[in-house]
């Protein structure tokens, strides 16, 4: 077992801490609650994850992916449904890992994947300038920074940026993040720069969080308000917890356990949802974050949790005068390391299929959400999948010395390519015996099945004799409707399954 570094592991955690505040906060708002809702909420989903979650150095709190779902629930009947739709969230979610479903985010292919991280630094880097705008001097509304204000900001923005990438390549002992914000705050904390701080966007000050029942009727019409809602927070959180997961495995060139990681998360939101937070899942940003600054095993994201508590306990009035010209500019940093730029290089090496499916789910991200980018980038590249199998399906033909016509079939028999399988055959002018081996093919489903039913009936229309080899019992009991005369070579058949619900 590899020996903890606590020093990094610790230190990874300050600075995740200290980026987590401004996020749980505008999340907060976001979703329509108090800025505390917020922050418990990222305490409590990141110390359970930290402890009991699948992917050691993973990072999870409040998202913006749920707090744009959750504003509608808040907004329409209040926040103690949100509460209720957060414990229920968090049920299914651990349903999900129960029933090892985490399996299916293997499902996700690779280019779906490059363009869910283009997409989601995007996000991260447009999200940022929000606090380049103030309050307007008249009327309602913001306005853009203008004059000394925007100068100082971009400034100290800049400043964290150059001390992150500018560190590590004279040091790796010490956080170049961690260092940045130290570093800037002194900065402005010492000459007095009038510069919006953490302390502008909300207070972060409270005590601890306290248990309670959501307020809301034990009924079946309560159920019929939040499962929708919990149904769809379940998915956008589980999807965002998965692929992040994805990521940090190939950061860290270890595996994590989707499962476990699931049955984590869910147990996060059963308890925040008692708790009076608004729930959350994993976050890319803050992972990566924690990993580039040392953060590998459990311990830096319970050294997060815990100094966040810390934070609205004891130092909130501290953690206000950080000013937000430093976070922006770390998550600037993060958002340029997240983003493949390797994937420029691989669109001109990879097929159009690939290629289009990662630019769509990029700007699907960027426009929409991550939940309908991946799920319209799944259903692409499946398509694209099923036509590559259904052109790919081939015979090759020749009569032996008796006069048989063999045909040997190549490639997957299923709903895509029962086409071009029929095309295959020359009914009229095939000779009386006819063989079709499907020694190197197998029928993969339903449609398969009916394919050969036809093609069977024509050769018995034409009064010609059919043999099926190497076809599957499966299959064989299937084709009810041609059991007269069609004969099976039965000695050579192999034993696999047929997707179809004919089937006992």
């Amino acid at each position: 077992m590899k020996e903890i570094n606590f020093r990094n592991e610790i230190l990874a955690g300050l600075t995740v801490a200290l980026a987590l505040v401004p996020e749980a906060v505008a999340f907060a708002f976001v979703a329509g609650v108090e800025p505390l809702v917020g922050l418990y909420a990222a305490f409590i989903v990141c110390l359970i994850t930290a402890v009991f979650g699948g992917r050691p150095g993973m990072i999870s709190g409040a998202t913006g992916a749920l707090a744009v779902v959750m504003v509608s629930l808040v907004s329409s009947h209040g926040v103690e449904y949100l509460f209720a739709a957060v414990v229920l969230m968090g049920l299914i979610q651990i349903l999900f890992g129960v029933l090892k479903l985490g399996k299916f985010i293997r499902l996700v292919p690779e280019p779906v994947i490059y363009g869910f991280v283009n997409g989601l630094a995007i996000v991260i880097f447009k999200s940022q300038f929000a606090q380049f705008k103030v309050p307007a001097l008249a009327g309602s509304g913001l306005d853009w920074m203008s004059g000394k204000a925007l100068y100082v900001m971009g400034a100290l923005v800049l400043l964290t940026m150059a001390i992150m990438f500018i560190l590590p390549k004279i040091t790796k002992k010490i956080p170049a993040a961690l260092t940045a914000i130290v570093v800037v705050s002194a900065i402005v904390i010492g000459f007095g720069l009038d510069t919006r701080t953490v302390g502008d966007v909300a207070s972060v000050g409270g005590g601890l969080p306290a248990f309670g029942i959501p307020m809301v009727p034990f009924t079946l019409e309560t159920l019929y308000i939040i499962l929708p809602y919990s149904l769809i927070l379940a998915g956008i959180g589980l999807l965002e917890s998965l692929l992040t997961l994805t990521i940090v495995d190939q950061l860290t060139d270890t595996r994590g356990r989707g499962n476990q990681e699931s049955i984590a998360q869910g147990a996060a939101n059963v308890v925040g949802g008692f708790f009076g937070t608004m729930g959350g899942c994993a976050m890319i940003g803050q992972s990566i974050i924690n990993v580039s600054s040392g953060g590998r095993t459990r311990l830096s994201g319970i050294t997060a949790a815990v100094m966040l508590l810390v934070f609205i306990l004891f130092l909130s009035t501290l953690i206000e005068m950080v000013p937000m010209a430093a976070l922006v500019g770390l998550m600037f940093m993060v958002a340029i390391g997240t983003f493949e730029w390797a994937s420029f290089k691989v669109l001109r090496r990879i097929p159009k299929s690939d290629a289009i499916v990662m630019v769509a789910v990029t700007v699907l991200t960027v426009i929409f959400d991550l939940a309908i980018a991946v799920l319209i980038g799944v259903v692409i590249a499946a398509l694209v999948f099923a036509w590559d199998s259904a052109v790919r399906i081939r015979a090759r033909k020749y009569v032996d010395a008796k006069g048989v016509k063999h045909y040997e079939i190549f490639g997957p028999l299923f709903f895509g390519s029962t086409a071009t399988f029929l095309e295959k055959f020359d009914v009229a002018n095939d000779p009386e015996e006819v063989v079709i081996d499907f020694k190197e093919s197998r029928v993969v489903d339903h449609s398969g099945i009916e394919a050969l039913n036809k093609l069977t009936e024509k050769y018995h229309v034409a009064g010609k004799k059919l043999h099926l080899r190497h076809l599957s019992e499966d299959c064989r009991r299937l084709l009810a409707n041609a059991d007269s005369f069609i004969e099976v070579n039965i000695m050579e058949d192999p034993h696999y399954a047929v997707l179809s619900d004919k089937l006992s």
